[in-house]
């Protein structure tokens, strides 16, 4: 009986050492190519990744609640919102764009309370050239032309980009 779980114990023992031969250490994974960890630029697109801007236009889109002595503009449909989109955004920036549903509220000067809709926050970001600066104007443009709006609010800053 001794001899025997000497053996089995003896037998098990030459597996195990037999199988831990065989065990290999793993090796990292290789990097990938073409990906920057920096916001440098990357391999793909190294000169898009300098010289861009972010640009936020507010477009109203809601009912406004404010000042009754002044014209109120008409609410925006969604329909109408993706319409514009498609016609006016897309075909100048079909590369991305991004856009958010917001509230918004301002002053007029000598207004007593502030104006109040709702918003679509349009953000672009883009390279910072002559064309795209006149492709941003012809959107606020053609917004105040089709809602008869006052403004579209445009905010521009320079940023790093990384694809």
């Amino acid at each position: 009986m001794v001899l025997r779980g000497t053996l089995l114990r003896g037998t098990l023992f030459a597996m195990l050492v037999g199988l831990s031969a065989c065990v290999t250490q793993p090796r990292a994974a290789p990097a990938p190519t073409g990906v920057s960890a920096t916001l440098q630029g990357d391999v793909a697109r190294p000169a898009q990744a300098l010289g861009w801007v972010r640009s936020e236009l507010y477009f109203g889109v809601g009912e406004e609640t404010g000042p009754a002595d002044r014209p109120q503009a008409e609410p925006i449909s969604q329909a109408q919102w993706r319409a514009f989109l498609d016609k006016e955004v897309t075909p100048r920036f079909p590369d991305g764009l991004t856009v958010f549903d917001a509230y918004g509220q301002w002053l007029f000067r000598g207004a007593k309370e502030p104006n109040r809709l709702n918003t679509k926050v349009l953000v672009i970001l883009h390279e910072d050239t002559p064309q795209r600066t006149a492709d941003i104007e012809a959107i606020r443009l053609a917004w105040k032309q089709a809602t008869k709006h006052q403004s579209v609010l445009w905010s521009k800053q320079a940023v790093e980009v990384s694809f």
